[in-house]
């Protein structure tokens, strides 16, 4: 039995930040999963920016950051390039960001909303989600960190969606940068759930003279192979408390068999309709699958009943102690990085790059 490098059964009030490692500062920073797994990692997070005032409002009541900007990221593109911005972002050594994914995720509508405008919970603003990681892109090429890092939904490497990968490649090479794209499964990394995530990391090119090489084109080597071992359900599951099912999902519920592990199945063989589609059954003997925005996403397979709040908080590896303001849970951790999950990465990016810069 391996241990874990990172709890997920953690505090804030009990976390030992030393902010030693380097600073950061984070775009598209939802209530701030990224930032505690940065914060877990040992670097100082410098601030944040955040559209949608209710998020920003919980990560800065639960982060309290030096510097925080409750705007368009493409107007802190502006402030930018005004130099209006604290001298303190101009010397980051990670830019990090999660740049709205609706438009790549499998679950979602994918090629519907590309190149078009649309508003989101994530904000009222009207934008073109898939342009706002080029907007990143901008940031970073005037404020110069010594890395980026953003993170987005596994949809991004398939199908269509693959041109925009080979896109925020270029776009940031351009700007200076050398790295490469790197899919990760978070059950591996110490967050007891399967959710894949891709995670692009870059280096400043002046800066990587130090670093070991790998490919064709010599890009920065980093090793990002996580085995650390799962965790299941059953290790956190609230076995007395339930969370009922909608009457429907409970007939369909009713129906499982052992071998089942989405409603979607159970129902596409009883009426030939895909209306549970998304919705997946837990075991307590595996790993939760992917924790999603909305409560009915994630139902227990030895009760009917959703995932409660607590189960949702510990499999997303938020800790216990975060204050969600009255804030629906599963639409916070679905919608943010596991902070164990950045945490590794975060960790990985200063053994093997920044420490030897």
């Amino acid at each position: 039995m391996n241990e874990h490098r990172f709890n997920y059964r953690w505090t804030l009030k009990d976390a030992n930040f030393t902010k030693d490692k380097g600073t950061v500062f984070s775009c598209f920073s939802c209530a701030g999963g990224s930032t505690m797994g940065y914060k877990l990692a040992g670097f100082d997070v410098m601030g944040n920016c955040e559209i949608e005032k209710g998020l920003n409002d919980v990560y800065v009541a639960n982060h309290n950051p030096k510097y925080t900007y409750n705007m368009d990221i493409r107007d802190l593109v502006k402030m930018a390039k005004e130099h209006t911005l604290p001298k303190e972002l101009y010397c980051l050594d990670v830019l990090d960001g999660s740049p709205p994914c609706t438009s790549f995720s499998m679950s979602g509508v994918r090629e519907k909303y590309w190149g078009k405008e649309h508003s989101f919970k994530e904000g009222a603003t009207k934008q073109v989600l898939d342009t706002l990681f080029f907007d990143f892109i901008e940031l970073a090429n005037i404020l110069r960190p010594k890395v980026v890092i953003a993170e987005n939904v596994k949809g991004i490497l398939l199908g269509n969606a693959k041109d925009y990968v080979r896109r925020i490649s270029t776009a940031l090479i351009d700007a200076g940068y050398k790295g490469r794209a790197h899919l990760l499964n978070a059950q591996f990394m110490g967050v007891p759930q399967r959710r894949e995530r891709v995670f692009f990391i870059y280096v400043r090119e002046d800066l990587i003279k130090n670093l070991p090489k790998e490919g064709f084109f010599e890009d920065p080597k980093i090793n990002l192979d996580f085995r650390e071992e799962t965790i299941p359900y059953g290790d956190f599951a609230d076995d007395n408390e339930e969370h009922p099912l909608y009457k429907s999902y409970k007939e369909v519920w009713k129906r499982k068999t052992l071998l089942d592990e989405s409603l979607g199945d159970i129902n596409l063989r009883l009426t030939g309709k895909h209306s549970y589609f998304n919705v997946s059954l837990e075991k307590k003997d595996k790993v939760l699958h992917t924790i999603a925005g909305k409560r009915d996403s994630n139902c227990a397979f030895h009760k009917p009943s959703f995932l409660s709040d607590r189960e949702t908080i510990l499999g997303s590896s938020f800790p216990e102690d975060f204050n969600f303001f009255f804030k629906d849970v599963h639409y916070i951790c679905g919608m943010s990085v596991p902070p164990i999950m950045m945490a590794q990465v975060a960790t990985e990016v200063f053994n093997q790059w920044l420490s030897k810069i």
